[in-house]
């Protein structure tokens, strides 16, 4: 088994055809075929079916191609972090983050990680915890901010928790059912139109279950946004959200109700996969991450709705 063979083989399998494939990894696609068969040769097993045109895995195939995205990861990890200690090229980092704490956290914190190191190569990728727990696995990041979701953190991830941060109930007017305090209870919400994130999202999974807890289903007016859709839903007054506070900083149009206790409240973290050496950049960033939060709690410069873990 070559490393090569594995690269045309997760290639194969993620286009699901062979020419297509062959042009991805700059090969023909005769050359490709007969690498994918000798691999299929050395395994004992075949690893695509060919019927009526259309590529799938067999079972082998979807044995091995968890396992092969992880070895290629692996090996890619490997020569960037031999490559950084001798000097061969500039190091790069790959951070993931919630969309809230993209236009929160990430910020000044890539800012001191650029002026500290100007060479090193900066990828941002935002998208829900559930995505970067994916891409953190697959070794599409090297590290990510996330949400730590109910059920726990995934076995392969080292989480770490840093913060804890508060919902609030993002309309265009006040909500009707809004006490005297002003704040809202999670059974207030009952009935009222509610703009829904997409799948993916642990905003989602956060009101969904808030609201079954309190004994009811939640009403979509809209459902399957990305975070500036949703608010840009709620301004045009098609329903209310539950979002973290720091988002609605630069939405004067958006009004804010807070929850009453205990409200709904969420513990942010930084993740890494546990199985895999982090790099120097990697380090670096995480180490820069952690000194900002640690600073920031000490001189009580947190974000609104965010508090120490």
């Amino acid at each position: 088994m070559q490393l090569h063979q594995l690269r045309y083989f997760v290639a194969v399998a993620e286009v699901r055809h062979f020419t297509q494939a062959a042009d991805i990894v700059g090969i023909t696609q005769p050359s490709l075929s007969k690498q994918i068969h000798a691999l299929e040769t050395d395994l004992g097993a075949p690893l695509f079916e060919r019927v009526r045109g259309n590529i799938t895995l067999t079972a082998a195939g979807e044995v091995l191609l968890p396992l092969a995205t992880r070895i290629l990861a692996d090996v890619e990890t490997a020569t960037r972090e031999v490559q950084e200690l001798v000097g061969l090229r500039r190091g790069r980092v790959r951070l993931g983050a919630t969309p809230s704490l993209a236009t929160s956290l990430a910020p000044p914190v890539l800012r001191r990680f650029r002026d500290a190191h100007p060479t090193v190569d900066l990828r941002v990728e935002e998208g829900g915890s559930q995505d970067l727990v994916r891409d953190l696995l697959r070794g599409d990041l090297d590290l990510a901010l996330i949400i730590m979701p109910a059920q726990g953190a995934d076995p392969g991830l080292r989480v770490d928790p840093i913060l804890r941060e508060s919902l609030v109930v993002a309309s265009v007017g006040e909500v009707p059912t809004a006490s005297a305090t002003g704040e809202l209870q999670i059974t207030d919400l009952r009935g009222q139109p509610m703009v829904m994130f997409r799948e993916g999202y642990d905003l989602r999974d956060a009101t969904i279950q808030a609201c079954r807890e309190a004994g009811f289903e939640p009403t979509f007016a809209v459902d399957g946004g990305e975070m500036d859709a949703v608010l840009s839903f709620v301004e045009a007054g098609l329903g209310i959200a539950l979002v973290p506070g720091i988002v609605l900083a630069r939405r004067p149009g958006v009004r804010i109700t807070p929850l009453a206790p205990p409200g709904v409240r969420r513990t942010i973290a930084v993740a890494r996969r546990r199985d895999v050496v982090p790099t120097h950049a990697g380090r670096e960033l995480r180490r820069i991450l952690l000194d900002y939060v640690q600073n920031a709690i000490d001189q009580d410069d947190l974000p609104p709705g965010v508090d120490p873990r």
